[in-house]
């Protein structure tokens, strides 16, 4: 009974895919889809409609899959959350957490004897992570490119930009399709 109570206080600290990302990957789904609506209703040819379709089910399943991903740190140990499966590994089990820097992507890969986990920097509050972790995690896992990246970690961008940059395509072709229309 104590060791329920001890689990029901212990404080988790969740991280999620950074909204900035999030928000307009829904836009070009959504879009997409309005998109494929007026393709069907405007006559237009089936090859068209079927590169649409095509392209609307990794879209879909690259923003379910985002905005279901979660990384939970509790004092025992690092959770990462994605849509149908779990990874978990505690810290006693820990035997390196490693920092590959790639521009401005990094990516943790942590490890253990039978499992790892990776991730990248596509988290929101991606710093507040970095602490959280290694503040928790043994010092005798952490790289020292790990803690140096900690110090000042990269912020990337060029995700979200494309993004944006896809719903504002997606905007002009349905212009351009409903203004040939009427």
């Amino acid at each position: 009974m104590a060791a329920d109570y001890e689990r029901e206080i212990m404080q988790i600290d969740t991280f999620s895919i950074r909204k900035s990302f999030l928000i307009p990957l829904g836009l070009v789904v959504l879009l997409t889809v309005v998109l494929l609506v007026c393709c069907l209703f405007l006559d237009v040819p089936l090859a068209k409609i079927l590169i649409l379709g095509i392209f609307i089910l990794p879209a879909l399943l690259l923003f379910i899959e985002s905005s279901q991903r979660r990384i939970d740190i509790d004092d025992e140990g690092v959770r990462l959350n994605k849509t149908l499966r779990n990874k978990q590994i505690s810290f006693a089990e820990m035997t390196a957490i490693d920092t590959v820097l790639v521009r401005k992507r990094a990516f943790i890969s942590l490890s253990s004897e039978t499992d790892f986990i990776i991730f990248s920097n596509s988290y929101e509050n991606f710093g507040q992570l970095i602490k959280t972790l290694l503040t928790k995690a043994p010092e005798k896992v952490i790289s020292e490119e790990t803690r140096q990246m900690a110090n000042n970690p990269p912020e990337k961008s060029s995700d979200v930009f494309s993004a944006w940059v896809a719903v504002a395509v997606l905007l002009l072709i349905i212009f351009v399709q409903l203004r040939g229309a009427f």
